[in-house]
């Protein structure tokens, strides 16, 4: 039996690849997938000297031909996806006064449209168990006016993923979005590090009691 895939569109050198080494370390294989594959496989060929099964793709996620003929890539090869992690969003230093619907589009279009065709492509390769896990982040609750379209995207694919788990359940696939409500970090609780393994524990729940919000760092009760 081949070992689960985990496959990340979005892939970079902090957050992405500290997620892809943490499910290696559990036994995926890690399929990396960013901008171009030539930048992307310094990622995979570090997770592979560090004895992981890795590989790298790219994919333009503001195509759609692009994003499915990726995804349908890694199915012919692989033959699974148990984990699809969509890591990706958009920063552009524009208030509401300045940013043009265009832009605004185009950035929606790569944090939060570019997982339909990533999902559509993957569903048929995707088991009873598989997830689909998104990168949330605290903008979706309060935005930064100076980069307004971040909020848009993070609102959006927050409110997508609770359609896709609600469609995708009966076939025993959930969607979680994972909302990280702090800055990243080199280290410490914000560090790649730490947020992968809450990532990780987030996709890899089991269906009792799962909620498809998730926050980070979660709450701590304190007894009074």
């Amino acid at each position: 039996m081949s070992a689960p895939v985990y496959l990340v569109l979005g892939a970079g050198p902090g957050l992405g690849l500290a997620t892809a080494r943490r499910f290696a370390t559990a036994g995926y294989t890690a399929v990396l997938a960013g901008r171009t594959a030539e930048e992307t496989e310094p990622l995979a060929q570090t997770l592979r000297d560090e004895g992981f099964a890795a590989d790298a793709i790219g994919v333009d996620l503001l195509s759609e031909e692009s994003v499915r003929s990726a995804v349908h890539g890694v199915v012919e090869k692989q033959g699974r996806v148990d984990v699809l992690h969509f890591n990706p969003s958009a920063w552009r230093e524009k208030s509401p006064l300045e940013l043009t619907v265009a832009e605004l589009l185009e950035d929606v279009t790569l944090g939060t449209g570019a997982l339909l065709p990533a999902l559509q492509a993957a569903a048929p390769a995707m088991g009873e168990g598989a997830r689909v896990l998104v990168t949330g982040s605290a903008a979706a609750d309060t935005p930064y006016a100076g980069a307004a379209s971040l909020g848009v995207q993070k609102a959006a694919v927050r409110n997508l993923v609770r359609s896709i788990d609600a469609t995708m359940k009966d076939r025993g696939v959930r969607a979680v979005a994972m909302q990280i409500n702090g800055a990243l970090k080199k280290e410490g609780t914000f560090g790649p590090e730490a947020i992968a393994d809450a990532l990780f524990a987030a996709a890899t729940r089991s269906d009792e009691g799962w909620t498809t919000d998730v926050p980070y760092p979660r709450a701590r009760v304190v007894a009074i």
